[in-house]
């Protein structure tokens, strides 16, 4: 199995483009009877949910020539804003599980960007739990990943010039947020909050949560070059074009029930009237 050196980030070039996941169901965190004790003396705003678009994949490099039999592929493994925005708004830390076979195979990252950087041969899952503050949720959410370093076409040839990028879209929902939550993260581009009725009053957003905002800045990671794009404007583009396919294959059925029909219709004539 996969092996050896262990790094926080990961750079480069090179991709082979996995497709897109198509986008998976919402997932939506249900807060525990314990968890909804805690926040009985917390203002929540009822029948409202945000969501945090997310992204969670890996990058595999091969490293040619200074590939070795037990270290052919540098990856990364990540979680990211489904445009690439800072998640720390809501996430606190993520904890990667890898193969018993790593040295120290549960990874903790504690800030921005969550992703981990390894190198070895084998391909295996890997389980990512997401741990939110304790504004957000106090249940942690579990993931799971296939770490992939071969392309899916078994035709395609490794290239150092083309990584292999697989990953998958999820949308996570909170439900009922509290108004101080709800303050911090309405104008933060990585989550999306429902506009709330004229004249409604939020509390202040800490100074500090402000400039923390301001600082990091994961679009900076170097490889945002390779991400897929996830952006609401090309999935409204891609279901409009899916929408016209749909549109023509129907129109095409109809022309062929219609001659059928007419066939039909025309053998059901008694003779007199041929």
């Amino acid at each position: 199995m996969p092996q050896n050196s262990s790094k926080n980030h990961s750079s480069n070039q090179q991709l082979d483009v996995t497709g897109p996941t198509p986008k998976s169901p919402r997932t939506k965190m249900v807060r525990s009877s314990d968890d909804n004790e805690k926040k009985n003396l917390v203002k929540k705003l009822k029948d409202i949910e945000i969501s945090v678009p997310i992204v969670y994949g890996n990058i595999a490099f091969w490293l040619g020539k200074k590939a070795s039999e037990y270290q052919s592929h540098k990856w990364t493994v990540y979680v990211r804003g489904a445009t690439n925005e800072d998640l720390s708004v809501v996430v606190k830390r993520v904890v990667f599980q890898l193969h018993s076979s790593f040295n120290n195979p549960m990874r903790v990252v504690e800030s921005p960007p969550f992703e981990l950087s390894e190198s070895g041969w084998g391909e295996f899952e890997i389980a990512i739990t997401l741990h939110f503050h304790s504004d957000v949720s106090e249940k942690p959410l579990h993931l799971y990943h296939h770490l992939k370093l071969y392309p899916e076409d078994d035709s395609g040839s490794l290239s150092v010039k083309k990584p292999v990028v697989v990953e998958s879209y999820d949308e996570v929902v909170f439900a009922e947020p509290s108004e101080g939550l709800f303050a911090r993260v309405q104008n933060h581009p990585a989550v999306i909050v429902p506009r709330l009725p004229a004249g409604f009053s939020l509390p202040p957003v800490p100074a500090e949560d402000a400039d923390k905002r301001k600082r990091i800045d994961p679009k900076d990671n170097p490889l945002t070059q390779w991400f897929t794009n996830f952006s609401e404007a090309d999935e409204l583009l891609k279901l409009a074009a899916a929408r016209q396919q749909v549109q023509a294959q129907i129109a095409r059925v109809r022309r062929q029930l219609s001659l059928i029909d007419g066939q039909h219709q025309q053998q059901l004539k008694p003779p007199s009237e041929l």
